[in-house]
């Protein structure tokens, strides 16, 4: 039988399994960055740089005192690595197996994707395995005749080959060039290295998605994710699990249906109320679109890929969350040369919450984000409503300098 759970309630659990309802959820320092990604499952890598990159950027929304060096430190310590999961994305090392049947499939040739000459392939592992680590631009220098097959661009698609298929681990970065080393001088010794069954994975899969959201469904579980066989096993699971009296389906609003961690549906939580967070747009509360606005009618869709004429509300704007409550949302640019801060343009579009009771938190989260993209000032471009505008910008005016 289906229960039933005020939506506020869903909330708190969802926004509490994410690490968004206290200030130091996972702790601080190097050591909460491995355990938010445990406890998360991923972190999505991004190249777009409008403001501080998104892997970075969802860390430091729950880690305060998160600072870059800590991830590649982690990389480099074998806790964590890089590989594709929904999107390219950093992972436990633990839950390495998880991805063999990906770079499996790969390796078999059963994936139309990462095509590379076998050849090319060989020369650049041995390069790899005989000279050490390199980088895609080491391939550049090549004293061959260009146009032969060992020039850069055929060997950059076989570094990304072997990458997907396994052989090759991405062993540290500089900014965003990737470091490639053999797999088995990446991979710790420790780690099980055992192909998953299909049950065993839709079981990870399940695991995971309930840990770090407090509710799911099959479609969030296998989201861009292939196969009837994948759909089929993962409901398997979550029947087992309501069988054991480990999870409950509970029923929203709209016919729709949910699985609920049991724990969490009694449990209270302790909402820093006059939080104000700056989401990224890749962040994990809000990568699934669908349930942002099932749940919190919050209609929000990244429009950098958009055409400039059809952009609603900006190039890269940021969802804010206040409280339990998306009130709007923000596209800004960090201009790293003037050290400027520019808000581009603020939508609020929350009416039935008084500027007075968010502005003052909102400031000091959009104040500690501009130094933590590098900035020293804040400027406020335009405001919608416009009738908000002089508001705002006063209470930004006495903040315009900032310190660390």
């Amino acid at each position: 039988m289906e229960k039933k759970l005020a939506p506020e309630h869903l909330k708190l659990a969802t926004l509490n399994s994410q690490g968004l309802t206290q200030n130091t959820p996972f702790g601080t320092g190097k050591d909460a960055v491995l355990h938010a990604l445990e406890h998360l499952g991923y972190i999505q890598i991004d190249t777009l740089s409008m403001v501080e990159r998104a892997h970075h950027h969802t860390l430091w929304t729950r880690i305060p005192d998160f600072q870059a060096d800590y991830l590649d430190e982690l990389v480099e310590e074998r806790k964590v690595f890089e590989y594709w999961f929904h999107a390219a994305s950093y992972l436990p090392m633990k839950d390495f197996r998880y991805v063999l049947p990906q770079m499996l499939t790969i390796k078999r040739g059963e994936s139309r994707y990462y095509n590379a000459d076998p050849k090319v392939m060989e020369y650049v592992t041995d390069t790899i395995r005989n000279e050490g680590p390199k980088r895609a631009r080491d391939f550049e220098n090549e004293s061959h005749k260009a146009g032969t097959w060992w020039n850069w661009k055929p060997a950059k698609l076989a570094l990304e080959r072997l990458f997907m298929q396994g052989d090759l681990m991405i062993s540290g970065r500089s900014g965003m060039q990737k470091t490639y080393d053999l797999a088995e001088r990446v991979l710790p010794a420790s780690i099980n290295t055992t192909e998953p069954t299909p049950l065993e994975l839709a079981e990870y899969l399940v695991t995971t998605n309930l840990r770090a959201y407090g509710f799911t469904t099959v479609k969030q579980i296998t989201h861009l994710r292939n196969g009837n066989d994948l759909k089929k096993n993962v409901s398997e699971v979550l029947q087992t699990m309501l069988e054991e009296d480990r999870i409950s389906k509970i029923k929203l609003d709209g016919g729709n249906s949910v699985f609920v961690q049991n724990d969490l549906l009694e449990k209270s939580f302790d909402l820093t109320a006059s939080n104000v967070w700056l989401l990224s747009p890749f962040d994990n509360s809000i990568i699934h679109r669908d349930r942002i606005k099932q749940i919190f009618d919050f209609d929000f869709r990244l429009e950098c890929y958009t055409p400039k004429e059809k952009r609603q509300y900006g190039y890269f704007c940021l969802p804010i969350l206040f409280g339990d409550q998306f009130i709007g949302r923000v596209d800004c640019k960090a201009h790293r040369k003037e050290k400027k801060f520019e808000l581009i343009h603020l939508h609020i579009e929350n009416r039935t919450i008084a500027p007075e009771v968010w502005l003052t938190p909102f400031v000091e989260t959009v104040k500690r984000f501009a130094v933590f993209n590098g900035c020293e000032s804040l400027v406020l471009t335009k405001v919608s409503p416009s009738k908000l505008g002089s508001m705002i910008k006063k209470e930004l005016s006495s903040r315009t300098k900032l310190t660390k």
